[in-house]
């Protein structure tokens, strides 16, 4: 039997990250068995790289790139543990999946600069489009040139993070996929996220500073009128591409 995948949570609100466990329960078409969920708000224990086949880290409302006192106390606490199991994800190019904070903790260990100085993006849906080493890349591989995502985000890349490379962008914020090594994927967008799951966060979110809590009907009433098939299908690569033995370690 292969090994499990690790998801690393964040979200104290429980519904909301019941409704994440599940999406990427459904998206990457693991059966529970396969897919151990850790609550890293109520904390996060020694971790063990060597049980898993891939880590995935979500997202939430944590931002990297806060001054400590305006951070939530659960994060202090996570977070340099979760620091050291990403420098170990990235000196051994163990296979890793981030989804928006699990873009950031990656850049920002990798040295990139995150910060909400530029290229936040409200809840709803962009068009991402794939560079030339996208279009490349064995994950990405026949993957629409362009294709819709939801998104929702305070913080993001300042710039691709040193020594990775851009897979996707979006007119609105640079950096929304990258590579670094071979196995080391992370995404600005929520491949996990439909228009039901979107909808769930702009309720859960609406007074959290990603929008005008007044624009969260009309918000959500977009989400609905929008496809998005393709950010879970990426998800689904990452997790077949390690579950058939593709990964040689």
């Amino acid at each position: 039997m292969s090994r499990p995948y690790l998801l690393l949570q964040l979200r104290p609100e429980r519904e909301a990250a019941d409704d994440e466990y599940r999406a990427v329960l459904r998206f990457s078409h693991l059966d529970t068995d396969e897919l151990v969920r850790i609550h890293m708000d109520q904390g996060l224990p020694d971790i063990d790289l060597n049980n898993f086949s891939a880590v995935i880290v979500g997202g939430g409302p944590s931002n990297i790139s806060y001054p400590v006192d305006k951070k939530y106390d659960y994060q202090k606490q996570f977070e340099p543990k979760l620091r050291q199991v990403v420098t170990e994800v990235i000196a051994r190019d163990f296979p890793y999946f981030g989804a928006c904070y699990g873009l950031g903790i990656l850049a920002d260990v990798l040295g990139g600069e995150v910060s909400d100085r530029r290229y936040s993006e409200t809840a709803g849906a962009q068009t991402m489009i794939l560079t030339d080493g996208g279009s490349k890349d064995p994950l990405l591989e026949a993957i629409p040139r362009s294709f819709r995502a939801f998104v929702g985000h305070k913080e993001a890349c300042q710039e691709v993070p040193p020594d990775a490379e851009l897979l996707a962008e979006s007119a609105g914020c640079p950096v929304q996929m990258i590579r670094f090594g071979r196995d080391i994927y992370a995404t600005q967008f929520h491949p996990e996220l439909d228009s039901k799951g979107l909808a769930l966060r702009i309720e859960t979110y609406r007074d959290a500073g990603y929008f005008d809590p007044d624009e969260a009907a009309s918000l959500t009433a977009l989400g609905h009128q929008e496809s998005v098939p393709v950010p879970g299908e990426i998800l689904r690569r990452f997790v077949a591409r390690y579950r058939s033995g593709i990964d040689s370690r």
